[in-house]
């Protein structure tokens, strides 16, 4: 027992993120809004050009996911996506939009806002809230527990699907 705030052991050693400028970021514990595409993604590969479903997750730690965006196109235009019930606060919500791929290299990504009103990031918007650049962040993020940037995945002419974010 104390009688005044103190910073335990983890709380000041497993905790901070170290930035480039040798300055740490504390207390990162409430994951913004953040979604994936989880069909196509990563290491899948699809048969050929034709009709698919895109699906994913949205989720936020301050509340509920209120509108999922999806873009085929690298981020040039976006598509509203259905969310799946149930839609809970700090909870996983499902979301799908139907799609006609061409056969042709794209950019896949999905974006979400809350219903604060606050929309998932760029790298780009991460990178500035954080006072680095970009490239500090494709060197570590792996290790970032609430990292919550936009993830793109590069759909190749061939089909398949690669991490597009590193």
């Amino acid at each position: 027992m104390v009688d005044e705030p103190y910073m335990f052991n983890l709380e000041s050693t497993k905790y901070p993120s170290l930035k480039l400028d040798g300055k740490s970021h504390w207390f990162e514990n409430q994951m913004g809004p953040k979604s994936v595409i989880t069909r196509p993604s990563g290491g899948q590969r699809l048969p050929g050009n034709g009709f698919y479903e895109i699906t994913g997750l949205a989720w936020c730690g301050a509340g509920a996911i209120r509108r999922v965006e999806v873009s085929t196109d690298g981020g040039h235009t976006w598509k509203d996506a259905k969310l799946h019930d149930p839609i809970e606060r700090k909870a996983h919500t499902r979301f799908s939009i139907p799609w006609t791929w061409n056969g042709e290299e794209t950019f896949l990504q999905s974006r979400c806002t809350d219903d604060q009103g606050v929309v998932q990031p760029t790298l780009e918007e991460v990178a500035k809230v954080w006072g680095t650049d970009v490239e500090y962040f494709r060197k570590i993020t792996l290790t970032l527990a609430n990292f919550n940037a936009i993830q793109p995945w590069k759909l190749s002419g061939d089909g398949s699907v690669r991490n597009a974010l590193y």
